[in-house]
């Protein structure tokens, strides 16, 4: 196994151990995205030297044999919406262009403190408005989406080019990714991540969080980012693999309707192991799901054109045309529309906290179908209906970021296509150590996800 390919687990293990250096470990990487990046586009900018700058500095304090941090040499890639001090912050936008941090986000200062190396900065869907992550390619066939909006951020992790990185969710933009690149992904308990430094897209949706390669990777990295150590949440709690007695919701509507056959299947065979593994399945009929898109759409668009109000207004040639229209969109947006979805956010929690009472986290599928083809608009469903394709992705994801529960991704197999998803476990307010414990059990069933071959021919 070459470097570039180890979890974090793996390679603080060997590091520790001085099997592997950091030098070595942060190379790997890199020469990984010298040679696959031009292909896929992961990343908007590349800090190769500084890398291997501090690789060096990691090498040096472990030689003398200092206690080390929990990430100590870890190379780590960052969402282009994340300052860090004295790098442009580019949202993947022209807008952005000649911006440069003056200070680095909270979440920077958090993974310095625990010894990670920063690899670069990773593409984003312009200002995190969508689900594609246009300029990014799918490290599993490049003619196809590594979804959105952290796309760059889940494809680099994907094939090798960082161990891990950071994402930002509004409505899935991190789970959405980590599906369809096969890899983990985790959007927290809302507030359980400081947000200071982030380029914003709505504020009152907007999460940061891990993506990785294993769940005992996310833990990890959930444990350096979090504002103050959550009861039960760190890595350790995964030592503990029993889940007997665990209520676990299987929603009758909602979340499986419009899904691909094989997804849902897929599904059903991980519900039947986890009640194996003695898990309780309980049917559950989600309360309000009517609402949910009105109010992802209600809240986003006008949080959205508040934040791009001058902008918007002074340069909106500088914009790409979809991010664009949704801003305008969100500028005509009548102020009661925008109350009347913040009251059908308040429902939604309401209803969801009652429903949490009775379960202990649901299943549903991440995706309902497999990455789209680049620059495809819509699928095409089994009973002729269209659904554009950031709606499709978008729907199984938004009530996670209305009412700020937590919401993890976990590779659940391969498609026909040989294109792989993801299925979702969705919990109460920090319950983050349940849904890392039944993610930990899919890997356990399904096997750790190989890295992609290189654009191999997906049909």
């Amino acid at each position: 196994m070459e470097p570039f390919e180890l979890s974090i687990t793996e390679a603080s293990t060997l590091i520790a151990k001085k099997e592997l250096s950091p030098v070595e470990l942060v190379d790997s990487v890199l020469q990984r995205v010298w040679k696959l990046d031009d292909n896929i586009a992961a990343y908007s900018l590349l800090l190769a030297e500084p890398a291997l700058e501090r690789a060096r500095l990691a090498e040096e304090q472990i030689m003398t044999g200092a206690a080390l941090p929990p990430l100590q040499g870890i190379p780590i890639a960052l969402k282009d919406l994340i300052d860090v001090a004295g790098l442009p912050t580019s949202a993947s936008s022209r807008v952005q262009v000649g911006h440069v941090a003056e200070s680095d986000a909270v979440t920077v200062k958090q993974l310095q403190k625990a010894g990670a190396i920063f690899t670069g900065k990773t593409h984003t869907h312009e200002f995190a408005f969508g689900l594609t992550t246009p300029q990014t390619a799918n490290p599993w066939h490049t003619e196809h989406t590594p979804g959105g909006s952290s796309g760059g951020s889940a494809a680099a992790v994907s094939y090798g080019g960082a161990l891990a990185a950071l994402g930002t969710d509004t409505g899935g933009s991190i789970r959405v990714p980590a599906a369809l690149c096969g890899v983990v992904g985790l959007k927290p308990t809302r507030g359980t991540v400081s947000l200071e430094g982030v380029i914003p897209l709505a504020p009152s949706l907007d999460h940061v969080g891990p993506i990785t390669r294993t769940v005992k990777d996310a833990a990890l990295l959930l444990e350096a980012i979090s504002k103050a150590k959550v009861d039960n949440s760190s890595a350790n709690a995964l030592v503990d693999h029993e889940i007997t007695g665990t209520k676990l919701g299987v929603p009758v509507n909602y979340f499986y309707e419009r899904l691909e056959p094989e997804i849902e299947e897929a599904l059903a065979q991980l519900q039947r192991a986890l009640a194996d593994a003695g898990a309780e399945l309980v049917e559950v009929s989600v309360p309000l799901t009517e609402t949910i898109m009105p109010g992802q759409w209600g809240i986003m668009l006008a949080e959205a054109a508040f934040v791009h109000r001058d902008n918007i207004r002074s340069r909106p040639d500088h914009y790409g045309e979809d991010v664009r229209l949704l801003l305008e969109t969100g500028s005509l947006l009548p102020a009661q529309d925008y109350l009347m979805a913040k009251q059908a956010q308040a429902r939604l929690e309401r209803a969801w906290t009652e429903m949490f009472q009775k379960v202990d986290a649901l299943i549903v599928p991440t995706v309902p179908t497999v990455a789209a083809r680049r620059g495809q608009s819509a699928f095409i469903w089994q009973d002729g209906s269209e659904e554009p394709v950031v709606v499709a992705y978008v729907r199984f994801n938004a009530a996670a970021n209305l009412t700020g529960v937590p919401a993890l991704s976990v590779p659940a197999g391969r498609h026909s296509s040989g294109l792989p998803f993801g299925v979702q476990f969705i919990g109460p307010a920090h319950s983050e150590a349940v849904l890392l414990k039944l993610g930990q059990l899919v890997e356990g069933i399904t096997g750790r996800m190989p890295m992609p071959a290189p654009f191999a021919i997906c049909a």
